[in-house]
């Protein structure tokens, strides 16, 4: 299947999946989401993939959600239009990739902001190059409850998530490195061969085997509560777009809180 907004390739067992919307930082339009998962979809079902890598084009891996297109298409959403469409394609989407039964990589350099954080950390294991930097600063610059999947406490710690989500800072690859939400940091030229390396490793374990390690972890989460939690709070972020403090930024434009300076994050 050939796609717009992204770009596949094939290295022996492992299938590296690319962002491609480099002009727009791989902001993630409709478009590019739905193309998303109809590449994870095709990966499950090639019996020569082994593992997968998620990275992005360009110098960021991913700057979030594409508001320009969600100020155009869907700032006057009903609540119900909003709900239906974030619960398939921020939600359901993002769990789709969580549950993949095969091993997934995140790849990331640059900026890996809101929407990006989230698909990001819904891989297995996170290679980030020494320019990368993750960040969740929309209930700063959009008045919501933080993305729509709160994967933050689980991959950071409690403390660290609410640091970051209460001041829309942002860490960087060593610090996320540190608290164990980062496998590997390498430098930025080494970034694509270090993920592709890790994943060709991964590869090399029988297939089965390495899906009920997954399952198992996975479940071991679900029982402290994980899907639990990101099914409430995704009710709560939905919540938090009838608050002032959104309704305002909607008023004023989406697109308008998208940051540009390098120094804090992004969209």
């Amino acid at each position: 299947m050939a796609f717009a907004t992204l770009e596949i390739e094939n290295h022996g067992a492992v299938r590296r999946i690319l962002l491609a919307r480099e002009a727009q930082r791989n902001a993630q339009s409709q478009q590019m989401l739905d193309e998303l998962m109809a590449a994870f979809d095709e990966a499950q079902h090639d019996g020569g993939v082994r593992a997968v890598v998620l990275g992005g084009k360009g110098a960021h891996f991913s700057a979030g959600h594409d508001l320009k297109q969600a100020q155009a298409e869907r700032a006057n959403f009903t609540v119900e239009e909003r709900w239906a469409y974030e619960e398939l394609r921020y939600y359901d989407y993002s769990l789709r990739i969580w549950d993949f039964p095969k091993p997934t990589i995140a790849q990331v350099q640059g900026a890996c902001v809101a929407g990006g954080f989230m698909i990001a950390n819904m891989c297995d294991l996170v290679v980030a190059s020494e320019s990368a930097y993750f960040s969740d600063p929309v209930g700063h610059t959009l008045g919501a409850a933080a993305t729509e999947v709160l994967i933050h406490p689980w991959v950071m710690g409690a403390r660290k998530a609410k640091e970051m989500l209460f001041t829309g800072g942002r860490i960087g690859a060593q610090e996320a490195h540190a608290i164990g939400m980062v496998n590997r940091v390498v430098p930025d030229a080494q970034l694509g061969e270090a993920a592709l390396a890790l994943a060709q490793q991964i590869a090399q374990a029988p297939a089965f085997g390495l899906r009920l390690i997954k399952r198992s972890i996975n479940r071991g989460l679900d029982a402290q509560g994980l899907r639990t939690a990101l099914a409430a709070h995704f009710d709560t972020h939905q919540l938090s777009h009838l608050s002032e403090g959104f309704l305002t930024a909607r008023d004023r434009g989406l697109a308008k809180a998208i940051q540009k300076n390098p120094e804090k994050a992004a969209s």
